[in-house]
């Protein structure tokens, strides 16, 4: 991983001690550090609405230290980014898309990021607005940027694991007259900070990594022009796409521990990503931080860390199903960056371009020795029982 690839002048903290302290208020005699959730419908208003909470769909206390949390994390050092919290990463997304694209735009898209998407371009065509997508790899957006009105970015794509040059995409996409905004979902902040890398908006569904528990659900957009966060809150007025207070508190106070985690997972994501190669039966392994990677050149250049998620290929359908059921400390499950390790036949859900066999493989925080153990012993059980 390439050491300070994103770390501004200012920022002599260590990534550590800012999850740690992110977002927390002025101490205050005999009150709690990290105060509890808000739970407000209104509050107390008389005289002229002014003020910094109004109504509970607008603003929460809860919402502001969160915010402000993800705001150091995502660029540390640095002043004016604002961050604003959502119901999802899809609502993340979505208020990104739909404040800034009108009838007639252009946008440019990843043709292999987050199935879920799709069903949004298929929202912004009904609206009027052009969606082009090309692959994330060899930074095949830039061939059709031209006239676009926003750059969409996954890196790395979930669930294939391309890297594409961020600053180049960016630097391309501001002197086309496009926005950019960049899916940080599978890196985390302490991944890949977007922001410093020329991004105006950096999005992510912290249900996922930040979180990392597998508990709640929750979306963040981060951008450094107060116009666009404006936008974008204007949105999330409309629509009503607000997180609950206890969800936002959780995802803060589990952001203490963001840099353990993430570290444990990448640590231990790397080194089943090393067991897994060369086995006979595994094909297409994809995981940026190895050395081998077709993405690991570009990636040492823009990440810090190379997330919890590897991927790869196994003979057949039959065959990924077998090992995913013989794991024994592996949820099957549909999501990634939590501590519980999970992986999934992603070909069961239809929306991805991947052959029938191929898993998607989050690492949680399990000893690496165990969970190696855990990982060849199911491909030679899968192996036995399948030939």
């Amino acid at each position: 991983m390439s050491s300070d690839a994103t770390r501004g002048a200012d920022d002599m903290i260590g990534d550590g001690t800012l999850a740690v302290r992110a977002g927390l208020p002025e101490p205050v005699k005999y009150e709690p550090t990290l105060p509890g959730p808000v739970f407000a419908a209104h509050f107390h208003l008389p005289g002229e609405p002014t003020g910094p909470y109004t109504y509970g769909r607008d603003e929460n206390p809860t919402w502001t230290h969160l915010e402000h949390a993800i705001s150091t994390l995502e660029a540390p050092g640095e002043s004016g980014v604002e961050t604003l919290v959502f119901a999802s990463g899809m609502a993340a997304i979505s208020a990104v898309l739909f404040s800034q694209l009108k009838a007639g735009d252009v946008v440019v898209v990843p043709s292999d990021g987050y199935q879920a998407v799709p069903l949004v371009h298929e929202q912004l065509r009904a609206y009027g607005v052009e969606v082009r997508s090309a692959p994330t790899g060899g930074d095949a957006q830039l061939s059709v940027l031209a006239g676009a009105k926003l750059l969409w970015i996954e890196t790395p794509s979930n669930p294939g694991l391309d890297v594409c040059d961020l600053r180049r995409l960016a630097d391309a996409a501001h002197e086309a007259g496009a926005l950019v905004a960049v899916d940080n979902t599978l890196a985390t902040p302490l991944g890949q900070r977007p922001l410093l890398l020329g991004a105006d908006f950096s999005v992510a569904s912290d249900t996922k990594g930040m979180s990392g528990h597998g508990d709640l659900l929750l979306g963040h957009v981060s951008c450094r022009d107060a116009e666009r966060a404006a936008e974008v809150r204007r949105w999330r007025k409309i629509v009503g796409a607000i997180p609950g207070p206890m969800e936002a508190w959780l995802a803060h106070r589990s952001l203490a521990t963001l840099q353990l985690r993430i570290d444990r997972q990448c640590g231990t994501a790397l080194a089943v990503a090393e067991a897994l190669k060369g086995h006979r039966h595994v094909t297409g392994l994809r995981y940026p931080g190895l050395p081998d990677d077709p993405s690991h050149e570009v990636a040492a250049r823009q990440m810090r860390r190379f997330g919890s998620v590897i991927s790869f290929e196994l003979p057949d359908r039959a065959w990924a199903e077998h090992f995913l059921g013989a794991l024994h400390l592996v949820e099957e499950a549909t999501s990634f960056g939590g501590v519980r390790s999970t992986a999934e036949r992603r070909g069961r859900w239809g929306g991805d371009a991947v052959p029938e066999g191929f898993v998607r493989f989050s690492v949680g925080a399990e000893d690496p020795e165990d969970l190696i153990a855990d990982v060849l012993r199911a491909l030679d059980e899968t192996a036995k029982a399948l030939g």
